[in-house]
């Protein structure tokens, strides 16, 4: 490995690990603003309203609520460096257990959701560049446009109203069974589906009007076959650059659905725990997505300089400038 790999790989390291520390900071400084007290939620949930001052001092000093913010912030950081998420305020759990027993859930669909998002992004790009009809072009590009800005919510209860209401083809809620992942797997679908599906059109158009793609009209090479050969592979790399943006958007997405569809994955623990201010919980998720976020990204731009290297001598420069 060169030395201009190495400083890459270390600079993404270094990134990653600021972007982890960053949104565990952020969402402990967010969640101590909010104006609901942690303690009155722990007492409320116990039901023990009428709890006496030692009781309450007790509770206080076994979650650690009693001492001051900046030592809880220190704390939570170094035990969550060591693996420790520390014990849900509702729930009395280990963070690390209740994410583990929701994640299966949420990770099946969440995976669908991408796989579903990817096949119809590169079809709408595919046909995009592939089509001489330009209103066909404009229609197909005018569709991410606009349900990129749809909420997904209201795509959620949009077809559970048509789908299980109405038609009463799948259920609305619950989670046995293929049948009750097909609409949550659709709604959490269509944010990265039109997000891929822009940057795709994107490329693909980048890419038609590159010299090479004139090189090999005038050779004779199908509409088709240059698509297929040329378009899709040169077209696709910017592509790879908001693999990250659709992990964040499936994370919203699955927050949403699963409280639409009534789902009990890791997106409605997240929607119960931040109604409930359980700190630990709130945090250990966003920590999770966080990773997950920072994985694929690091992957990303390991391996975006294997498909087009000029990206190392480019980075290498702006340094040195």
């Amino acid at each position: 490995m060169t030395k201009a790999n190495l400083a890459y790989l270390g600079r993404r390291l270094l990134q990653a690990v600021v972007v982890l520390w960053a949104s565990y900071t952020l969402t402990f400084i967010i969640l101590h603003l909010l104006p609901s007290d942690p303690m009155q939620t722990i007492l409320q949930s116990r039901g023990q309203d009428d709890a006496s001052a030692q009781e309450i001092a007790a509770l206080a000093h076994q979650y650690g609520l009693d001492r001051p913010v900046l030592v809880q912030y220190a704390a939570m950081m170094l035990a969550a460096l060591h693996g420790d998420l520390g014990v849900s305020y509702m729930q009395g759990e280990s963070v690390s257990g209740l994410i583990a027993s929701r994640l299966g859930m949420t990770l099946g669909v969440s995976l669908l959701a991408i796989a579903l998002a990817v096949v119809v992004a590169f079809g709408l790009a595919f046909l995009a560049a592939y089509t001489r009809h330009p209103a066909l072009r404009g229609l197909l590009g005018f569709v991410p446009n606009v349900t990129i800005s749809v909420p997904i919510f209201w795509v959620g209860l949009l077809l559970m109203q048509v789908f299980s209401f109405s038609l009463g083809w799948l259920p609305a809620m619950g989670a046995d069974g293929w049948e009750t992942m097909v609409l949550p797997v659709v709604t959490m679908s269509i944010p990265p589906a039109a997000l891929l599906g822009r940057m795709l059109m994107n490329g693909f158009d980048e890419a038609l009007a590159s010299p090479f793609i004139t090189a090999a009209r005038a050779r004779g090479l199908g509409r088709g076959r240059l698509v297929l050969r040329h378009v899709v592979k040169n077209g696709s790399l910017p592509a790879f650059t908001v693999l990250g943006m659709i992990v964040g958007s499936t994370v919203t997405g699955a927050i949403v659905a699963e409280t639409v569809f009534s789902r009990q994955g890791v997106g409605m623990l997240i929607q119960q725990s931040v109604q409930a201010q359980d700190i630990p919980v709130v945090q250990g998720c966003v920590l999770l997505a966080a990773a997950a976020f920072v994985v694929i990204n690091l992957a990303v731009d390991m391996i975006y300089p294997v498909f087009d290297p000029r990206i190392i001598v480019r980075t290498a420069g702006k340094e040195r400038s």
